[in-house]
């Protein structure tokens, strides 16, 4: 699907707000593609298509995660997790879009899961740094993310998962299993 298209698209499902958030992520996944050797063109699709279950009705999502054999235990945290499968199962039904690398990006941009594959990686972390982001260590992450996408994927995992924390919030194991399969893979952080 061409870039003008998909984004069209997507635009009406979002605010203004997080349309300008996806451009923005847009942008930094076909950077990370191009630094990292990944497809710059499934970048650009699964980054347009990463938010395009965002404000979608959580009864619908709900039908969605339990009809699509989704792991139902996502209902028991955050809804914010619940957008990622949803989309990308939206993204294949309204779209049109079958690449398995594109879907599955979309689907673990908010959970991580440990063997993430290189586009996922890419999503996930675009997410998290694309240049309408302010908070506390994402400019860290910006600049890790300039060398080494394994480390900078694993910084932006740590310090969502101590936001959660921090905020009494339970943290979805499978983002817990993706810190654990980074971590090992990589040998910890170097500060």
């Amino acid at each position: 699907m061409e870039r003008e298209a998909a984004l069209s698209l997507v635009k009406v499902q979002l605010t203004e707000h997080r349309y300008l958030h996806t451009i923005g992520v847009m942008e930094t996944a076909i950077t990370l593609a191009k630094r990292f050797g990944a497809d710059d063109k499934k970048a650009e699709t699964a980054a347009i298509f990463h938010d395009y279950a965002k404000f979608r009705p959580k009864d619908e999502m709900k039908s969605i995660i339990v009809e699509q054999g989704f792991p139902v235990d996502l209902l028991d945290y955050n809804a914010e997790l619940w957008h990622a499968p949803v989309g990308a199962f939206l993204a294949k039904t309204e779209a049109g879009i079958e690449d398995k690398e594109v879907l599955d990006a979309i689907r673990f941009h908010t959970s991580g899961r440990p063997e993430m594959a290189l586009l996922e990686k890419i999503i996930y972390l675009a997410d998290y740094i694309e240049p309408g982001r302010h908070f506390p260590g994402v400019e860290d992450v910006r600049k890790l993310a300039e060398e080494d996408l394994d480390q900078a994927l694993l910084q932006a995992i740590q310090n969502t998962i101590f936001f959660l924390m921090k905020k009494k919030q339970p943290v979805y194991p499978e983002t817990f299993n993706a810190y654990n399969d980074l971590s090992q893979k990589i040998g910890g952080l170097t500060k």
